[in-house]
């Protein structure tokens, strides 16, 4: 554990990584590890900096918030934040939710389009004719050629382009909730989408879950989807309406490649994991080999910041002031 002197100490950070394995970490602040474990390393209520432990229940991240009545940073190591909306109540006033944009960006866009590729390509059919010993060649479509639309272009979207780019499509679409232009090409809004999804013969979605977005892909949005059209998911499972999804896959007329499911973890009884012209991978866009080094350098980016007074990066949301608080205020 590396500590300051107590004297120039304003309170502990909580890092799910051991902090000696963080290069250039600022001096002057009392890191502890915590990663979910049971007992707690230190006071909560000393705490000022909380980074929120990757893939542990979120029960278990949110139980130090209640405690935590100095904390000024809460920061994920996920895109997407979601899951911690509910600790903001718990949160002092003033106290900043961020997310890890950018951490996920090579990961994440790694799977979107390896979904892309396997399911177009057949490998779930291949390794299962594999299991028998069975050779079963078959012409399959490729990703050349093929109109994709992404929808949701931020930065895992921008990433996901970078990697089709050396795939030949013969277009790429990019929506986001306002309209905007890129060096690549214009961002439609997502007013625009309904005209577009016909187009498509691959749709990627990299949205983050919003009001907005919570079942956004339903039954009219997937009936405009072309006949053999494939649609991967690397968001959030709330995004697409699954009962309509599973309506279309049963029926043959659409294909799907899902990291992200809704209920998720998937249950074992639950008809998606035999749903025809389906591929499931368990929510893992995120944790690679690419993780490790990018959460280090994310936390010490952020961690710098905090300790020079500057505003740190990547706010999503900030606690707001209780009744209290308002009633009390000039």
């Amino acid at each position: 554990m590396a500590t300051a002197e107590p004297h120039s100490t304003p309170g502990d950070i909580w890092l799910p990584i051991p902090p000696g394995e963080i290069d250039g970490l600022p001096e002057g602040l009392n890191y502890v590890h915590w990663d979910a474990d049971p007992e707690y390393p230190a006071d909560p209520a000393r705490c000022v900096f909380y980074a929120v432990p990757y893939m542990k229940p979120v029960d278990v991240c949110l139980r130090p918030l209640a405690r935590m009545s100095r904390v000024r940073v809460v920061q994920t190591l996920t895109a997407g934040v979601d899951n911690l909306l509910p600790g903001l109540d718990r949160m002092p006033p003033g106290a900043q939710l961020c997310n890890a944009r950018g951490l996920h960006d090579a990961s994440t866009a790694e799977l979107a389009l390896t979904l892309t590729l396997a399911a177009l390509r057949g490998i779930p059919e291949f390794v299962r004719a594999q299991e028998v010993g069975a050779w079963r060649p078959e012409f399959r479509p490729a990703l050349a050629d093929k109109s994709v639309l992404i929808v949701g272009y931020g930065s895992i979207g921008r990433a996901i382009e970078d990697r089709l780019t050396p795939f030949e499509c013969a277009r790429v679409t990019r929506i986001a909730r306002t309209a905007r232009d890129t060096v690549r090409g214009p961002v439609h809004p997502l007013s625009e989408l309904s005209a577009l999804l016909p187009a498509a013969d691959v749709v990627i979605l990299a949205t983050p879950l919003t009001e907005a977005t919570r079942g956004l892909v339903g039954r009219d949005f997937l009936a405009r989807m072309k006949d053999g059209a494939l649609l991967v998911n690397i968001a959030r499972g709330a995004v697409v309406d699954t009962a309509a999804l599973l309506a279309e896959l049963e029926s043959g007329r659409l294909r799907a490649a899902l990291d992200v499911t809704d209920p998720e973890p998937l249950p074992a009884d639950h008809p998606l994991w035999r749903a025809p012209g389906l591929l499931v991978t368990p929510h893992v866009g995120g944790p690679s080999s690419a993780f490790l080094p990018r959460a280090k350098r994310l936390l010490q980016a952020q961690l710098a910041l905090f300790a020079a007074g500057e505003p740190v990066r990547h706010v999503v949301a900030t606690a707001p002031e209780s009744e209290v608080d308002r009633s009390t205020s000039p």
